[in-house]
């Protein structure tokens, strides 16, 4: 088999592999010989069906799983001799020729391969992140105490003016406490995937996602894309802090996650006292299933980086309304 590679930038390249005779016939033999074999035709006994007609019945599918096969074989050959660390899979070409499936003709088929950019990043204390102060208008307070008294008073609830003011007042710390740490985080991971400069093969990503998600309409995919670059582009950025760090998901770490997600499901339906041994069969069963295992891991990957950026980044404090808050992008 002939190969020829073809670099079109640091993350594209385009392989045209030529599958000779030689290279596929002594495959095809072999299949149909084993067609002849199992053949249970009307007429014949088993395995005397004649090998002409074998050919005439079976031919082209042996001729199209053998030229298959050893392109399959030919593409994790190169892969391997090149040491590539392909991204996604190996795509047919929009320039691919018509294939003629003819016996004894030489089969030419090109292939567009994209492989991960090399992330280089650093983390430490000349890298600031703002970490908003949010301020509640008190137009804004106004209409939630007022909204508060209403709800007590339709259930026939007797609260004082200061407890009301009180309860709102925590509220809103709390609820704008969660929305900053958010911030936050997103900023965190904004800051450094920026500075990571993380490049990606952008219409190769585009049309792999769509071959392997034939029932995602074009439109829903291109809605959806810029979200899904984002994400990527952390994930490379957190994979390579990872490294760095020199931190491993151990099983411990699953376990704990698994646990956590497990004891907040079982409180979200009001149950808050479930036995141990209750929670630990439900670990257990989690951590049998592959998605579950990869979704927990990712979790873990996710808060083990974040907590110590988290330390070795510089915080600058903004103080912002939360109308103000609201408007950021």
């Amino acid at each position: 088999m002939k190969t020829k590679k073809k670099k079109i930038d640091d993350l594209n390249l385009e392989l045209t592999l030529t599958v000779e005779k030689d290279d596929y016939s002594e495959i095809e033999r072999k299949k149909l010989a084993e067609r002849r074999r199992t053949a249970d035709l009307k007429g014949f006994r088993k395995g005397m069906v004649p090998e002409g007609m074998i050919r005439r019945i079976y031919g082209e599918q042996a001729l199209v799983e053998s030229v298959n096969q050893v392109i399959s074989k030919g593409l994790e050959d190169f892969i391997e001799a090149e040491k590539l660390h392909v991204l996604g899979e190996p795509l047919g070409s929009e320039k691919q020729p018509e294939v003629e499936w003819k016996d004894g003709n030489d089969f030419t088929f090109i292939f567009d391969i994209a492989v991960y950019p090399e992330i280089k990043v650093s983390a430490g204390k000349e890298d600031e992140i703002p970490q908003y102060n949010i301020t509640v208008s008190a137009k804004e307070k106004k209409e939630m105490v007022e909204n508060l008294k209403k709800y007590y008073a339709e259930k026939k609830e007797e609260k004082s003016d200061e407890d009301v003011e009180k309860e709102v007042s925590e509220r809103l710390k709390s609820e704008y406490k969660n929305e900053s740490d958010w911030r936050l985080g997103a900023d965190i991971r904004k800051y450094f995937v920026e500075k990571a400069d993380v490049k990606l093969p952008e219409a190769f990503l585009k049309r792999w996602l769509q071959a392997t998600n034939e029932k995602v309409k074009p439109e829903d995919l291109e809605k959806e894309f810029p979200g899904f670059l984002a994400d990527f582009r952390w994930q490379l950025v957190r994979s390579e802090f990872m490294k760095s760090f020199g931190f491993k998901i151990e099983k411990a770490d699953l376990e704990e996650a698994a646990k956590a997600y497990i004891t907040y499901q079982y409180a979200m339906y009001g149950m808050g006292n479930v036995p141990e041994d209750i929670i630990a069969g439900s670990v257990k069963q989690m951590l049998e299933d592959r998605s579950q295992i990869d979704r927990l891991a990712e979790q873990v990957e996710d808060r083990k980086v974040m907590e110590k950026l988290r330390e070795l980044v510089t915080f600058a404090p903004k103080k912002i309304s939360s109308e103000k808050f609201r408007e950021l992008k």
